[in-house]
C-alpha cells in the first residue's frame, strides 16, 4: 500500500516521511486514530515505504561506473531517494509488501480459537487477513471477527501470539534492513502483553514496532510509555466526500453521507450500503410510539428494530444523534438558509420539529442516552432490553422533563 492510495492525512504522511529522511525513526510507534481514520492503512504504507528498495529506509548509494568518454555522470539516485515522499510501488519489496507477503513485515491482530483448547496465533489466519485487508482497508474489529466466523466470540491477542512475536523478531531480517511488526489493536492484549515489554524497550537492531490503536485508555500503560505517539486525526467531511465521488457517488449524496459519517470512512461506506433505509420514517414511528402510541405500539416497534442486524441498529442510533445535532445547530444560528445550506431540506424540517418537541437540555440528555446505547450495541447488548429501556428514558426526558438522566 502506498501513501497516495490513502484518503487525506497529508500532515501525518509528511511527518512519517520526515522521520525517515531526518533519521528520527523511533523503534516503537503508536498510531492512535479512531475507527475509519485510516490508521492501519497508514501503518502498512509506512512499512512499505521503509522496506522499499528505491525510496525508503536508508538509501544505499550505487557505485558510479566510470564514463567511457569522460562525460558527467547523472545525478545520484541517492538524492532522488532522499526526496521521495512515497514508496515506488514497483520494486520487488513493494510488490511483496502490497500483497502482505514480505518476509520482514509481520502482522499481529485479534483472533479466536478454531476449536476449544486451541492457542490461536495471527499466522493461523494470515490467508483470511490478506483477503480481508485487501477488500476492507478501513474496516473495524467487528468486521474482522465476523469475517473469520467469530459470531459472538471475543477476539484476543494471546500469550502464544506474544511468544511467537518474540521468536520472529529475534531472527535476522531476510531482505530488508528492518524487521517490522504491525500490531492492529493492542487493546486486545491482556496481561500477556507484559511479555513484550523487554522486547519493545530493548529490541534487536533495526527492529520496528508499529502499534495501531483506537482507544488509548484500553492499552497497557507499560506499553504506552515505551512508544512514540503518532496521532491520526479523523478525516474532514471534504476528504470523505471527495473519496466517495471517486466511487461514482453523486455529489449531493456524497455530501450527506460525509456529514453523517463525521470523518469515519468506514461509517460512510456503511451508510451507502444502507442508503435505502428510511431512518426518518423509523424514527418518526418510534417517537410517535413513545409519546402517543403507548406500550403496545412501543413493543411492536422494539420487536421490529431488534430483528435488524447490529450494524443497522448502530446506524439508526447514529442518525438520530445526527438529527439532534442539526437541531442544536438550528437553535444556535437560526433557520437562515444561507447559514444552513449543508442541512438537507427534509433533515431541516425534522430538526425544527425536534426543537419544538424538546429544549436544548433535553436534547443533550437524549444524545447522552443514545451515545451509551451505541456503546452497548457495539458490545452485543440484548436489543429488545436496550431499546425498551431507551424508550422509557426518552419518554421521561421528553414528557416529564426528567433531565437528571444527563448524568
Amino acid at each position: 500500500m502506498q501513501f497516495k492510495n490513502i484518503i487525506g492525512q497529508t500532515e501525518v504522511k509528511e511527518q512519517l516521511v520526515q522521520m525517515i529522511q531526518h533519521n528520527r525513526l523511533s523503534h516503537a510507534l503508536l498510531f492512535l486514530g479512531k475507527e475509519g481514520s485510516g490508521s492501519l492503512s497508514l501503518a502498512m504504507a509506512f512499512a512499505q515505504y521503509i522496506v522499499c528498495e528505491n525510496t525508503g529506509g536508508k538509501p544505499k548509494p550505487k557505485a558510479a561506473a566510470a564514463s567511457m568518454f569522460g562525460d558527467e555522470e547523472p545525478a545520484s539516485s541517492v538524492e532522488d531517494s532522499l526526496n521521495a515522499i512515497d514508496a515506488c510501488g514497483v520494486c520487488s519489496a513493494c510488490k511483496k509488501a502490497n500483497e502482505m507477503i514480505h518476509p520482514d513485515i509481520h502482522f499481529s491482530y485479534p483472533v479466536i480459537p478454531r476449536k476449544p483448547g486451541d492457542k490461536p496465533m495471527s499466522t493461523d489466519y494470515i490467508k483470511e487477513w490478506r483477503e480481508f485487508i485487501t477488500s476492507n482497508p478501513y474496516a473495524n474489529v467487528y468486521d474482522w471477527l465476523q469475517f473469520i466466523g467469530a459470531e459472538n466470540k471475543q477476539g484476543n491477542i494471546t500469550a502464544a501470539e506474544c511468544t511467537d512475536i518474540i521468536r520472529k523478531l529475534n531472527l535476522k531480517s531476510f531482505e530488508s534492513e528492518y524487521k517490522i511488526l504491525i500490531m492492529w489493536l493492542p487493546e486486545f492484549l491482556g496481561k500477556e502483553g507484559n511479555k513484550l515489554l523487554k522486547l519493545i524497550e530493548e529490541p534487536p537492531a533495526n527492529t520496528l514496532f508499529i502499534l495501531v490503536a483506537e482507544n488509548e485508555e484500553q492499552i497497557l500503560p507499560t506499553i504506552i510509555s515505551r512508544t512514540q505517539l503518532v496521532k491520526i486525526p479523523l478525516l474532514t467531511n471534504k476528504e470523505v466526500e471527495t473519496a466517495l465521488t471517486l466511487q461514482d457517488v453523486t455529489t449531493d449524496r456524497a455530501q450527506q453521507v460525509a456529514a453523517l459519517s463525521e470523518g469515519n470512512y468506514r461509517e460512510a461506506l456503511q451508510l451507502l450500503q444502507h442508503a435505502e433505509d428510511d431512518w426518518q420514517g423509523i424514527l418518526r414511528e418510534w417517537l410517535n410510539a413513545i409519546l402517543k402510541g403507548g406500550p403496545v405500539a412501543q413493543v411492536k416497534w422494539i420487536d421490529d428494530i431488534s430483528k435488524q442486524g447490529r450494524e443497522k441498529q448502530k446506524q439508526f442510533v447514529k442518525y438520530f444523534i445526527h438529527l439532534l445535532e442539526q437541531a442544536v445547530r438550528l437553535n444556535a444560528i437560526g433557520d437562515d438558509p444561507q447559514n444552513t445550506q449543508s442541512i438537507a431540506g427534509n433533515e431541516r424540517d425534522f430538526a425544527l420539529r425536534l426543537n419544538k418537541l424538546c429544549s436544548l437540555p433535553q436534547q443533550e440528555a437524549i444524545i447522552n442516552e443514545l451515545d451509551k446505547a451505541s456503546y452497548y450495541i457495539e458490545r452485543n447488548a440484548n436489543a429488545k432490553m436496550l431499546f425498551h429501556a431507551l424508550s422509557i428514558k426518552l419518554y421521561h426526558i421528553i414528557s416529564n422533563n426528567s433531565l437528571i438522566l444527563v448524568n
